[in-house]
């Protein structure tokens, strides 16, 4: 990872977020319950929006995006640790969080599935996951683009793929989604689901 990227993220970011994202961060967080792990915090985008969790414990693999993240973990209302490490192998015990939360970071980890498998086994039965993605669209053209950006998307944003259908990935990890919210034209989808053991 470039460090040009880390440093100008929330730059880059801000004008989505102020279009919407930022709103449809925030409702999807404050339903976040008990103990939480959120998986590619970033720069802590999310960390003032946790309302209901008991305490957060917020995975990042990149070193100056975890650095960043710092200060708005310690502003936040809740206790929040955030740890370097990434989501493919967990660090954590089975069955150990009652609520999992990402944020546009399923397109960035270089296997998903294995990222999902890891999420549903530290995730408690009947515990939630909560995520907000971009996605691969289901029209002609538009995921014909998709497909044809990603390989330079990739490379200019570190590793992000715009062609993921994350959501199919879920469904096949074994997770029963309970809810799907769509926004700007489906390229970004809500996903609530229960971790059916």
């Amino acid at each position: 990872m470039g460090k040009w990227f880390p440093k100008l993220y929330d730059s880059l970011m801000s004008p989505l977020e102020r279009r919407g994202i930022q709103g449809v961060r925030k409702n999807l967080i404050q339903k976040a319950q008990g103990k939480v792990l959120e998986i590619g915090s970033g720069t802590g985008l999310n960390f003032p929006f946790y309302l209901q969790a008991e305490q957060v414990v917020a995975i990042e693999p990149e070193p100056l995006m975890r650095k960043q993240s710092l200060l708005r973990a310690n502003k936040s209302r809740v206790p929040i640790e955030v740890i370097l490490t990434g989501a493919e192998e967990l660090p954590f015990l089975d069955n150990s969080f009652d609520t999992v939360v990402g944020t546009l970071v399923l397109c960035t980890i270089p296997d998903p599935q294995k990222a999902l498998e890891e999420i549903r086994r530290v995730c408690k039965p009947n515990g939630q996951m909560l995520l907000f993605e971009h996605v691969k669209v289901n029209h002609p053209v538009l995921g014909r683009i998709q497909d044809w950006m990603t390989p330079v998307w990739r490379r200019f944003c570190d590793g992000c793929h715009l062609n993921r259908n994350t959501l199919e990935i879920v469904k096949h990890t074994g997770f029963h989604v309970r809810h799907i919210e769509r926004h700007y034209k489906n390229i970004f989808v809500v996903i609530e689901a229960v971790n059916r053991k």
